[in-house]
């Protein structure tokens, strides 16, 4: 069950990650003579942007769903929906298709994620238990995420001159409408249709702080809207200002998400206790505040490599770290208490995304994209001080 739902987060992440480095390239392409720095900058941020709205604006609607009907149907829901999108669009290439595509997309893949992380929930009879589990459905996504942009680069390039212009979008998007067809499956095979609920979630949910889990949502929005900035920035950086190839871009996309995988598998590893991720939350952000603000100063291919380590680093520790503490604290609810925190990084990501695009060529501030996304990130350090002492309180007695 555990490898299925592991199939569905690397296949949503694929289908994300497999037309991101190309996006600058392929809207130059599409706009034509009225093609602009501006025009593309803009369009690549919008069109990230809509993606996570999509998610943001379903993903607490499936994730309700879940919890009334189970997780099996509604994760199949997704994934058919999600490769029929894919696989319909495949013949076009406009930017009027590529746009709705993407919302498309994105509205069936909010019902993969936060419903495979519930299902996670279900099965995890202890606090350890779930941190393991819930890192490598999180591995699975951040793996999809890494080869995403080195496959769609191998594809447009091997395979994408056989249909002519057209191939270089169709090709990448037949292979992820093809493999979640087989996530599809292999969930029906495997992933169990009713719903439970762990004793440690119950005990945690019983003696949680009002409102706890809000702050840890709205601490998700700020995280997944400095790596939405944070990518969407790299691409245009990398080709406006460095001039780098879609190849270079795609490797320092590799390079974050191995970094995140590294981070990630060591946090939860049976060498650090679930209980004590909590002291990393702070520090993190600080660091990954540092990182983007020092984008903009690394001119150099090797410098933005180091770059993009220290950010990915910090974004790799604190989204399942905080997703960890989403599910530990959110009882029998916790299809919906996820799909809300889906929706609240989602949310981030599709702002952080726009104002990339957006902000990116402004006069009024140089860099203004890295400088507020890291003045915000910096201001996040102050309440994350506060997130050890209220995420381990006293447990409630047995009446």
């Amino acid at each position: 069950m555990l490898a299925a739902l592991m199939l569905a987060v690397f296949t949503i992440s694929v289908g994300f990650g497999i037309l991101l480095p190309q996006l600058p390239d392929l809207i130059e392409r599409l706009l034509g003579e009225a093609s602009t720095a501006e025009h593309v900058s803009r369009a690549t941020g919008l069109l990230t942007a809509l993606y996570m709205f999509a998610l943001f604006l379903c993903a607490p609607f499936w994730g309700r769903l879940s919890d009334q009907w189970g997780r099996r149907p509604v994760l199949l829901i997704g994934l058919v929906g999600f490769a029929a999108t894919m696989l319909a669009f495949a013949v076009f290439e406009t930017l009027t298709a590529v746009y709705v595509e993407r919302a498309l997309s994105g509205l069936f893949a909010a019902a993969v994620t936060p419903v495979a992380l519930a299902a996670v929930t279900d099965v995890s009879a202890t606090k350890a238990e779930l941190g393991r589990r819930l890192t490598f459905v999180s591995l699975a996504g951040i793996s999809g995420f890494l080869l995403g942009p080195t496959l769609g680069v191998a594809l447009t390039r091997g395979l994408g001159g056989l249909g002519g212009a057209a191939g270089a979008l169709a090709v990448p998007l037949v292979a992820t409408g093809g493999l979640a067809l087989i996530a599809a499956l292999v969930v029906a095979l495997t992933v169990r249709l009713a719903v439970a609920t762990p004793p440690d979630a119950r005990e945690v949910a019983v003696t949680s702080e009002p409102g706890l889990v809000r702050w840890l949502l709205a601490l998700g929005f700020v995280v997944s809207a400095g790596v939405a900035v944070f990518e969407v920035g790299l691409a245009l950086r990398g080709k406006q200002e460095l001039g780098l190839t879609p190849a270079q871009i795609a490797a320092m996309f590799t390079l974050c998400s191995g970094v995140m995988i590294a981070v990630q598998a060591l946090v939860f590893s049976p060498l650090v206790k679930p209980e004590l991720t909590r002291w990393l939350i702070a520090p993190a952000f600080g660091v990954m505040g540092v990182g983007l603000f020092a984008v903009p100063l690394a001119t150099e291919f090797p410098a933005m490599l180091g770059v993009v380590g220290a950010v990915a680093a910090s974004a790799g520790i604190l989204s399942p770290i905080l997703t960890y503490w989403i599910a530990g604290h959110a009882g029998h609810k916790s299809g919906a208490e996820l799909g809300k925190q889906t929706a609240a990084a989602s949310l981030g990501a599709a702002l952080g995304s726009g104002a990339g695009g957006l902000l990116y060529d402004v006069t009024w501030l140089p860099n203004a994209a890295f400088v507020l996304t890291a003045a915000v990130l910096g201001l996040a350090v102050w309440p994350s001080l506060w997130l050890p002492e209220r995420l381990m309180p006293r447990r409630a007695k047995d009446p």
